[in-house]
């Protein structure tokens, strides 16, 4: 029987876990090794060893509606994409709200987990800990792994010839804070991932000149979406998804481009992806189009060589006078206290069940949480993820054979190579909705948008052709939260608030949102027929 769970590390997806196993009823205990919560979004000056690292700049991608925890909503005056101060002022309000703190031991590190010797009857779990040079052996029933996957850092100094020759500064993009000290340089970034575009951008305005050089390109998108509400809540969405999930690819294609190119062409700005008909994460920077159009940062090619002060491109062109070279490459993550036997990292891939589950294990009592990157917010990502994995410690979910779990991670594997191609960036993709839903199944909390029809057709239309937030994991079964259907139906109000700070006298418009959800509602019932067929 599960009862004592360790929680390895206390960032977002360490909190979560410690509130779900306090729900569940399970006493965890959390080994944080820095002095404070936070984990990726909490900014520090340094780069900490075995530390994930930030920019001081940093916001978030993924609007504060669809980031929310699903039973506590963020408070109405934040604004709807976050500093990450912000962000971590939520962590704050969450750990004091649901007393989470009390469970984390700081300054605390994880040397090594190990299975004790009658694992196959108990399941437990040796955990040795150094604290103030101390260390410490302790048994535990089961084990989440909160770690991160943006600890290490992926340099690829043997894809760039001549980089021993060059004169400049070069570093990862982990190591950058600021723009301090970087004024009048000519720098180039290696990169075109969310990081690359950042600190092309924010560099900018110091530098004399800015260039970003990308293998494959990217396609650019803007935070703010149609009538300025924020992009997630208009993308995920349960309509949208099931279009994308039964389109054909060729249109699908066509229909993202036509999408993404409104803002402006990527072919005429350099960036337009050389495998569009790839689901390839998408780049959210407001500012980028506008420093390529100024010419304050410049796109190119690969770099095809380095000498002592100048980069070639596989084009033919090359730039001199670099100053410094920022290599925003990505990362790598491993599992240094845990036997590979239990988890493997092999080619920066692991084979997990549902990416959570070791699947050889005789005993399911160890879990990663957060080990994914999601086409959408990891936050409600990692929530369902430990309340499954919660509920399969205390056997109210099984999982099945070692086998099927096997199949399953080959299966899962090759869509995701289908979907989002073979890059290192891309291992950990996955769809968003798709992934959150079957978390659901498994727990039993997937809302069921044609059932509502008839009993609240007004909430039907909400989950079908609104934004699939966290919140539509609390409305039914285990975990369900009373105030989830009014969490719904007020996100336009919270959405609103931050930006309504100047008064203005209301105007009389037909309500043609009536006559959206009339139409909606027809499309809704028609699918529910063609089910019952």
């Amino acid at each position: 029987m599960v009862k004592k769970v360790a929680v390895i590390g206390a960032g977002v997806s360490g909190l979560i876990s410690l509130k779900c196993c306090v729900d569940e009823g399970l006493e965890p205990t959390c080994f944080e090794g820095t002095e404070d919560i936070g984990g990726l979004w909490r900014f520090k000056e340094t780069v900490d060893d075995g530390r994930a690292s930030i920019y001081q700049s940093v916001i978030t991608n993924t609007s504060k509606e669809m980031s929310c925890f699903s039973d506590f909503p963020m408070p109405e005056d934040f604004p709807n994409f976050l500093h990450n101060s912000k962000l971590l002022e939520y962590f704050r309000i969450v750990a004091k709200k649901f007393d989470l703190l009390k469970y984390i031991q700081f300054q605390t590190t994880v040397l090594s987990v190990q299975r004790r010797p009658d694992f196959a009857s108990s399941g437990q779990w040796e955990i040795v800990t150094v604290s103030n040079g101390k260390e410490r052996s302790t048994v535990f029933d089961a084990v989440m792994v909160c770690s991160g996957h943006h600890i290490l850092p992926h340099l690829p100094l043997q894809s760039f010839p001549g980089i021993e020759k060059f004169k400049g500064q070069y570093f990862h993009s982990r190591q950058y804070k600021q723009t301090e000290g970087f004024e009048g340089k000519r720098i180039l970034v290696i990169g075109l991932g969310n990081s690359a575009s950042d600190i092309a951008v924010e560099l900018s305005k110091k530098a004399a000149q800015v260039f970003i050089s990308t293998r494959h390109g990217s396609w650019v998108k803007s935070r703010i979406s149609d009538d300025g509400y924020p992009w997630d809540m208009i993308f995920h969405t349960r309509f949208a998804s099931m279009l994308r999930n039964t389109l054909p690819r060729t249109v699908l294609k066509w229909m993202t481009e036509q999408q993404m190119n409104q803002w402006f062409s990527h072919e005429n700005y350099g960036l337009e992806p050389q495998n569009k008909y790839l689901m390839k994460e998408v780049v959210l920077n407001d500012d980028l189009p506008s420093r390529l159009l100024c010419g304050l940062v410049k796109v190119k090619p690969r770099v095809k060589e380095l000498t002592e002060t100048t980069a070639v491109f596989e084009d033919g062109t090359m730039e001199e006078d670099i100053d410094v070279i920022v290599f925003a490459t990505g990362y790598t993550f491993s599992f240094p206290f845990l036997e590979e036997t239990v988890v493997k990292v092999e080619n920066n891939m692991v084979s997990l069940y549902k990416c959570i589950f070791p699947p050889q294990l005789q005993k399911s009592t160890l879990a990663c949480i957060g080990l994914i990157q999601p086409l959408g917010s990891i936050f409600p990502t990692v929530e369902l993820q430990a309340r499954w994995v919660t509920r399969v410690f205390k056997d109210l979910c099984t999982l099945p054979s070692e086998s099927i779990m096997m199949a399953d991670i080959i299966k899962r594997n090759e869509k995701r190579i289908d979907l989002f191609g073979k890059s290192n960036s891309q291992i950990l993709q996955t769809n968003y909705i798709d992934y959150l839903d079957e978390l659901a199944l498994e727990i039993g909390v997937k809302p069921d948008p044609f059932s509502l029809l008839l009993k609240d057709p007004k909430l039907a239309i909400k989950l079908y052709f609104g934004p699939c937030n966290s919140y539509q994991y609390r409305l039914v079964g285990p975990g369900q939260w009373e105030g989830a259907r009014s969490a719904i139906f007020t996100q336009n109000q919270r959405i609103l608030k931050p930006l309504k700070t100047r008064s203005l006298k209301a105007s009389s418009t037909f309500p043609l949102s009536f006559l959206l959800k009339i139409l909606g509602l027809l499309a809704i019932l028609v699918g529910f027929l063609l089910q019952l067929q």
